[in-house]
């Protein structure tokens, strides 16, 4: 299998990562300040939806394809 297709099943094991667990929420950004004693904390929360998850499997499936050695 060519390295095309490696990347595609990786693809398809993060989509099904991604599927598996509805959705991903991720940190986009965290800020802290101390302020003498106080101590105050602030974040971005992001979130990866499932569809996202089902177009990383779809693509993944088609690059193991492009990937498969040709036959002459």
């Amino acid at each position: 299998m060519r390295p095309i297709g490696w990347i595609g099943v990786v693809l398809i094991v993060a989509g099904a990562a991604v599927l598996v667990m509805r959705g991903v929420s991720y940190t986009k950004d965290r800020q802290e300040m101390q302020v003498g004693p106080i101590k105050v904390a602030s974040e971005q929360k992001g979130f990866v939806p499932p569809m996202y998850g089902l177009i990383a499997v779809a693509a993944g499936i088609a690059l193991v394809f492009a990937g498969r050695p040709r036959k002459a």
